[in-house]
C-alpha cells in the first residue's frame, strides 16, 4: 500500500474517460478529405509535425488540434485547399467538442470508495479550458473532487506549483493517469507515487519508453479498479 497518502490526483482525459479514440476518429476523416494531395500515412505525418510545433501557441485540446488540421490542410494542398474542405474540418471538430463523455470502467466505483474513504481528490489534467469544464460537468463526477486543475503542462515545475498552492506536501500525494511521461515520471521526481493506468491508444507525443524504472513510488496496474488494492 502506498502510505501516508492523503491526496490523490486524477488525469482526466484516457483515465476517467474516453478521449483519444475520437481524435483519432477525427483524423481518420481529416485525411479522407485531403486524399487527393498525400497518402494517409503522409498526411498524418504531416500533421504530427504541425501540431508539434503548434504546443506552445495553442496548447492542448480540440480547438488547438482544429488549427493544426487547417494549417496542415494548407500545406499539403500548396493553399488550394477548398473552402469547403475547411468548412467540413471545423464542423468535424465542433462535432467532437459534443461528443459524449464516456466514463471509462470502474471510474466511478473507485472515486466513490475513495471519496468516502475521506482521500481528498483533485483533478490534474491538460486542455482547452471550457472543453475539459464541460466534459467534467457532463460526466457527473464534480461531486467527488476537492479541486479542478486544468494544467498548460505537466512538467515537475507544474506539479510543484500545484502542490505548493494547495499547501499539499509531495510525500502526501499520489497521481493516477494514463500517461507515464505527463501523469507518472513528474510527480515521482518530486517525491510523489504514480500509478499508470494504461489505455489502449496513446497520442504519439505521450508515449515514452522506459529501458529501466526500478521506483517503489512507480506502479503500473491493469486496470483503475486496482488502484483501490494501494490505499
Amino acid at each position: 500500500m502506498f502510505k501516508h497518502i492523503k491526496v490523490i490526483g486524477f488525469d482526466a482525459d484516457d483515465t476517467l474517460w474516453v478521449n483519444e479514440p475520437y481524435f483519432k476518429e477525427l483524423e481518420e476523416k481529416f485525411c479522407e478529405l485531403l486524399k487527393e494531395y498525400l497518402p494517409t500515412k503522409d498526411i498524418s505525418k504531416q500533421l504530427f509535425k504541425t501540431e508539434i510545433q503548434n504546443l506552445e501557441l495553442y496548447g492542448y485540446g480540440v480547438k488547438a488540434f482544429m488549427l493544426s488540421l487547417i494549417e496542415t490542410a494548407i500545406d499539403i494542398s500548396n493553399k488550394k485547399v477548398p473552402t469547403e474542405i475547411i468548412e467540413k474540418i471545423i464542423d468535424l471538430g465542433k462535432q467532437q467538442l459534443n461528443k459524449p463523455v464516456i466514463l471509462l470502467d470502474g471510474v466511478e466505483q473507485v472515486l466513490s470508495k475513495l471519496f468516502n474513504d475521506n482521500y481528498k481528490l483533485i483533478v490534474a489534467t491538460k486542455g482547452d479550458l471550457l472543453d475539459q469544464e464541460r466534459k467534467l460537468t457532463k460526466s457527473g463526477l464534480e461531486k467527488y473532487f476537492h479541486h479542478i486543475e486544468i494544467m498548460s503542462e505537466k512538467k515537475e515545475s507544474d506539479y510543484a506549483k500545484l502542490l505548493n498552492n494547495l499547501e499539499i506536501n509531495s510525500s502526501e500525494f499520489a497521481m493516477i493517469g494514463n500517461s507515464v511521461k505527463s501523469d507518472i515520471l513528474p510527480v515521482v521526481e518530486i517525491g510523489g507515487k504514480g500509478i499508470h493506468v494504461p489505455y489502449h491508444t496513446t497520442w504519439e507525443h505521450e508515449k515514452i519508453v522506459l529501458d529501466k524504472f526500478d521506483d517503489s513510488n512507480f506502479i503500473k496496474v491493469k486496470s483503475i479498479s486496482e488502484v483501490l488494492n494501494y490505499f
